[in-house]
C-alpha cells in the first residue's frame, strides 16, 4: 500500500506547474523567433528541410545582391566608354576636315593642338573611378590608375604635348557569382577597351633545340597553360592554341622562335608562373616584377598600338601639315580604334542584358523559396496566439486551484 505523506501534493502540483511553464514558455518563444521549431525533435523532417530551405535562400539572396551590383558596375562602364567614344568621334571629324588638303598648314596645328587635349581627356575617362571608388578600367588592379601620360616635345609643336601614354593596369580579372556556379565577368581592362591594332609578338630567341626538362606553366591574358618535361616549341605552340587566350602562336620561320598574335585588339599579357622561366627563356618577357604592364623582353619585336598611340599619330601628321598621311594612316587608326570600342561597348551590353535577366529570375525563384521555407518552419500566428492565450488561462487557474488545495503551512500547525 503506497504512504502519502504530506510533502506529495505539494510536489505532484510543483511538478505539473513547472510543466505548465515550460509549454507556456515554449509557445512563447516560438512567437518571439516566428518559428514553430524550436529544437530538432519538434519536427525532425520539417527542421530538415527547412535548413536546405534557408541554406538556399540566404545564397539566392546574395546572388540578388551581386547581379544588382554588377547591373550598376555596367551601367557606369557603359556610360564612359560612350563618353570615350563621343571623343573619339570629335577626333575623327578633325582627322576629315584635315586631310581635305584645303586648310593652311597654320590651320592643321590648331586642330592638332585641339586633338592634343581631347587625348587628355580621353585618358581621364580611362582613369576613371566607379560609385565604390575602384578603377574602372584597371582589371584587378584596382586602385591604380591604368594609364599615365608622359609629356614632352614634338616638331613644330610646343611644350607639355603628350609624346606617351602607358598603361599600367592589369587584367580583367574580376568576377562575381550571380547562379548557383555560374559567374559573370565585371570588368574590362584598359588593355581591351583602349586598344586599336592586333597585337603581333616576335620572339628573336632560336628555339629549335629548345626543350622543357621539368614541368612548368605560364600565364597569357590571365589563362594558365601547363608544359611538362620534353614538351619542345611546336608542343607550346599547340597548347597556347589550345587554350581559351585570344592569341594565335606560330614558329616565326625567319628567326625560327615563337611568335603570338592577338585575335582581337588587345593588350597581350604575358607572365610566367612563380615557378617557372619559360616565357623568359623564349625570349618574350623580362622578369619585371610588374606582371600587369608590358614587360617585353629587349630583343623580342612588338606592334600594334593602343588608341592612344593611333591619336598620337594622327596628331602629329597634322603637326607635320601631312594631310595626305591624316587621311590614310591617321584615320584608319582612329577607325580601327571606333571599331574595337565599339565591340567592346556591345560587350558590355550583353553582359548587362544577361545580368538583367539573371535578376529578375532570382526575383521570381525568392518568393518561392521562401514561401517553401514558411510552409516547413513557418508559425501560425492566429492559431499560437490562441494557443498561448488558453496556456496562460490554465496556468493561472492551476496556481489558483494549488492555493486553496496544498495542505497548511507550518504556521497552520502551530495554531
Amino acid at each position: 500500500m503506497r504512504r502519502v505523506s504530506t510533502d506529495m501534493p505539494n510536489t505532484d502540483v510543483q511538478y505539473y506547474l513547472r510543466r505548465q511553464e515550460q509549454g507556456l514558455n515554449d509557445m512563447q518563444t516560438k512567437i518571439a523567433n516566428q518559428t514553430r521549431i524550436n529544437e530538432l525533435r519538434d519536427d525532425p523532417l520539417a527542421a530538415a528541410h527547412a535548413v536546405r530551405y534557408d541554406s538556399y535562400l540566404t545564397r539566392l539572396e546574395r546572388f540578388e545582391k551581386n547581379a544588382l551590383y554588377a547591373q550598376s558596375h555596367y551601367r557606369i562602364t557603359d556610360d564612359y566608354m560612350k563618353q570615350a567614344i563621343d571623343v573619339l568621334q570629335r577626333i575623327r571629324e578633325l582627322s576629315v576636315q584635315g586631310s581635305n588638303g584645303s586648310y593652311a598648314p597654320e590651320d592643321l596645328r590648331y586642330m592638332g593642338q585641339e586633338i592634343n587635349e581631347l587625348m587628355k581627356e580621353l585618358v581621364s575617362i580611362s582613369n576613371a573611378k566607379g560609385n565604390d571608388g575602384n578603377q574602372i578600367f584597371a582589371g584587378d588592379k584596382a586602385f591604380t590608375e591604368p594609364f599615365r601620360i608622359v609629356e614632352g616635345t614634338i616638331p613644330n609643336g610646343g611644350e607639355n604635348m603628350v609624346v606617351r601614354v602607358e598603361y599600367r593596369g592589369a587584367g580583367a580579372a574580376r568576377r562575381t557569382e550571380v547562379t548557383e556556379g555560374a559567374y559573370t565577368k565585371l570588368d574590362m581592362g584598359g588593355g581591351e577597351v583602349f586598344w586599336a591594332e592586333h597585337m603581333q609578338i616576335f620572339s628573336n630567341f632560336d628555339a629549335t633545340n629548345y626543350r622543357l626538362t621539368e614541368p612548368g606553366a605560364f600565364y597569357i591574358d590571365g589563362e594558365e597553360i601547363n608544359v611538362g618535361p620534353g614538351d619542345s616549341l611546336p608542343a607550346i605552340v599547340a597548347k597556347i592554341n589550345e587554350s581559351a587566350a585570344a592569341v594565335k602562336a606560330y614558329v616565326d620561320p625567319v628567326t625560327k622562335g615563337i611568335a603570338l598574335e592577338g585575335t582581337n585588339p588587345h593588350l597581350i599579357r604575358l607572365e610566367d608562373r612563380f615557378d617557372s622561366r619559360i616565357l623568359q627563356d623564349l625570349g618574350l618577357i623580362t622578369n619585371s616584377g610588374d606582371p600587369g604592364a608590358p614587360n617585353w623582353h629587349p630583343s623580342a619585336r612588338v606592334s600594334g598600338g593602343s588608341v592612344f598611340d593611333m591619336v598620337i599619330r594622327l596628331r602629329d601628321g597634322l603637326y607635320r601639315g601631312d594631310a595626305d598621311f591624316v587621311g590614310g594612316q591617321g584615320i584608319s587608326g582612329i577607325d580601327l580604334a571606333l571599331a574595337n570600342m565599339e565591340s567592346r561597348l556591345a560587350e558590355v551590353g550583353s553582359r548587362q542584358e544577361r545580368v538583367e535577366a539573371t535578376w529578375q529570375r532570382l526575383n521570381k525563384e525568392i518568393p518561392d523559396v521562401a514561401a517553401a521555407f514558411a510552409r516547413e518552419a513557418g508559425l501560425d500566428f492566429t492559431t499560437a496566439a490562441t494557443n498561448l492565450g488558453m496556456m496562460d488561462f490554465a496556468h493561472k487557474a492551476a496556481l489558483q486551484t494549488a492555493a486553496k488545495v496544498l495542505p497548511p503551512t507550518l504556521l497552520d500547525f502551530l495554531r
